[in-house]
């Protein structure tokens, strides 16, 4: 069966005039309804994924064997219970917009703390300090992330090797990220119970939730099947053969499967959107569960696109691709554009509503931001000397996402390594050798402008606001030849458009610290100025990992101290993921357990082991 899958020791200044690299803005969207007999779909799909298709499918492609695989999952009804009385302060996921709650391993609601660990839920009591509960997700040893609301709990995650409980064959591996993604909901009265479960063919890429609806997204590639090719044969004698087997290909080969309690069913056809160019090759849905009700069967809408980057506020969800991972594009020649879809959560049910492409590609979610009716997405095009960076302002026109303005040059031969928008300014940090911090002025959706810039050695890869005019960088320290010496944290004032300045630095050497690539590591407690991040060092023999905590000054940072955790994995200290505040406690969370802190002197108060 073939699996479709689809810093230099002086930056130049930046030039708004730059000439935009190659791309194009998106056309308009169809919002095409299919027939219920998908027939149309069908020969869309078809013709799509011939034109894309390469000798090894997509996006590398691979070969693996449909297994038939078995298995049940039971839904129980149930109603969200809403949560008791909780600490008058706590602290929440470290989510990039106000009001769009992220999926992460660690939740609180004040009251109560959970954590999901090598495929098991446990509840620790935060008045008691005592872990009050253990439920096995029926996961295995898969990462799961949580949302929270009320008394009711979400789990996703994505499991690879079991398959997904189908009647007939179901594929999966590792291949082209082919997996089954698994929700399930949890009621946390009482002892906790599994209330319902949905299952899909498809991999998560992320979700966000508002109030207590969950938005979840999720990709999923065709499953087609082909006769073997010989070792010997040629690129076009692969190509004529998958091209041959896509032509006689079934709907059921791109659409997913899911089974919702003891329901099963697919996608259906009138739930699919085309963009105006798409592969065939890969297919996006986007679910919804609220979970104030039943799970039900997701309300899931496609569309005809991959995607590995979302971003969300409270009424809106974009999804991104980035197509240099492809590469090859239909209307011919390599890629290396991001296209953009736009789907409105306002509503119950998610609805495609826009599409737009920059060139370049993003560093995360951060590199996006909505704003006043615009979106805003920072990009770099190009590898090593020929590389460089721009911030490109679209229009939520209609059915496209249109350019306005741009402003390009910024950090040229280098790398964009941490973005954050803050309204009308942005930030972006580009490296090589040196870390170009650049403010923006973003006031002008159609004249965006850089207003300063700041040199310094090392780079920030997440910026964390924290205050109208100070931003805290969490990165890596180097040497003048952009050597990285260890992680350093810093804080910058930014006050003065045109004069961004480091006041501050904190630095841990041959050390990195997870907060570099998930913000979800970072805790910024305002109520005493607390800044907490893991740490883990590198020695010759062993290695080491704290959670550091730094009091932020008006002009400085302060080591407040360090939080280790019991117990050795080896030679190495149990590596602190998370974070939280809850009252006047300060909790971290390991791979051994969950530790309680006091706030304010840090002193241990409670070790909680797995």
């Amino acid at each position: 069966m073939l699996v479709l899958a689809t810093g230099c020791t002086a930056a130049p200044t930046p030039d708004p005039t730059a000439p935009e690299p190659a791309g194009r803005d998106a056309p308009a969207i169809r919002l095409v309804s299919y027939e219920p007999d998908c027939r149309r779909l069908t020969e869309e799909l078809r013709k799509a994924a011939q034109e894309s298709v390469g000798p090894w499918g997509f996006d590398g492609g691979g070969y693996d064997i449909g297994i038939p695989e078995a298995a049940s999952a039971d839904a129980v009804g149930g109603r969200a219970m809403r949560a008791g009385p909780a600490p008058s302060g706590y602290s929440r996921t470290n989510n990039h917009e106000a009001g769009a709650d992220e999926p992460d391993m660690v939740k609180t609601d004040g009251r109560r703390i959970l954590v999901t660990d090598r495929g098991v839920l446990r509840v620790v009591d935060t008045a008691s300090r005592r872990q009050t509960a253990e439920l096995d997700l029926g996961i295995g040893d898969a990462q799961a992330d949580l949302l929270l609301a009320g008394d009711r709990a979400l789990v996703l995650a994505t499991t690879y090797g079991g398959g997904a409980a189908f009647d007939g064959p179901a594929v999966s591996s590792r291949i082209a990220g082919r997996g089954t993604t698994k929700v399930l909901q949890i009621d946390l009265t009482g002892q906790p119970r599994v209330t319902g479960s949905y299952s899909i063919d498809a991999s998560l890429v992320d979700g966000r939730m508002t109030g207590t609806t969950a938005r979840v997204v999720v990709r999923s590639v065709p499953r087609i099947p082909t006769r073997d090719v010989p070792d010997s044969a040629g690129d076009r004698e692969r190509i004529a053969a998958h091209r041959k087997a896509i032509g006689t290909a079934p709907i059921d080969a791109w659409l997913p499967r899911y089974r919702a309690g003891d329901r099963t069913g697919r996608v259906p056809c009138d739930a699919v959107r085309t963009p105006p160019v798409f592969s065939g090759g890969s297919l996006v849905t986007v679910l919804t569960f609220d979970l104030a009700a039943d799970l039900g069967d997701g309300a899931p809408v496609t569309l005809a696109a991959d995607g590995d980057t979302v971003y969300g506020t409270t009424t809106s969800l974009y999804v991104a691709h980035d197509e240099s991972w492809r590469g090859w594009r239909r209307s011919g020649g390599w890629s290396t554009d991001t296209d953009l879809f736009r789907f409105d959560i306002t509503g119950p049910r998610a609805e495609y509503r826009s599409a737009g492409r920059v060139p370049g590609r993003l560093i995360n979610q951060y590199a996006l931001s909505e704003h006043d009716g615009h979106l805003r997405a920072a990009t770099t095009t190009g590898w090593g000397d020929d590389s460089e960076s721009r911030v490109t302002v679209l229009r939520l026109d209609g059915g496209s996402l249109r350019k306005v303005g741009s402003v390009g040059g910024l950090g040229k031969t280098e790398q964009i390594h941490a973005v954050r928008f803050l309204g009308d300014r942005g930030y972006v940090v580009t490296f090589r050798q040196t870390d170009p911090l650049y403010a923006l002025d973003l006031r002008d959706p159609a004249r965006p402008r850089v207003t300063g810039e700041l040199k310094i050695p090392g780079y920030s890869a997440h910026l964390q606001p924290i205050g109208d005019d100070r931003l805290v960088g969490i990165g890596q320290d180097a040497d003048e030849r952009g050597g990285q010496l260890g992680a350093q944290v810093s804080l910058f004032d930014v006050a003065d458009p045109a004069r961004p300045a480091r006041l501050a630095q904190h630095r841990v050497r041959d050390a990195s610290s997870e907060a570099e690539w998930n913000p979800h590591a970072v805790l910024w407690w305002p109520a005493t100025s607390l800044l907490v991040v893991p740490v883990h060092q590198y020695t010759e023999t062993a290695s080491r990992s704290t959670a550091l905590a730094l009091r932020v000054g008006p002009d400085g940072l302060t080591k407040a101290g360090e939080i280790t955790h019991p117990g050795t994995l080896g030679d190495s200290d149990p590596a602190i993921r998370r974070t939280l505040v809850v009252g006047d406690v300060l909790w971290t969370v390991s791979d051994h357990g969950i530790q309680a802190n006091d706030l304010a002197g840090l002193d241990r108060l409670a070790w909680l082991a797995y």
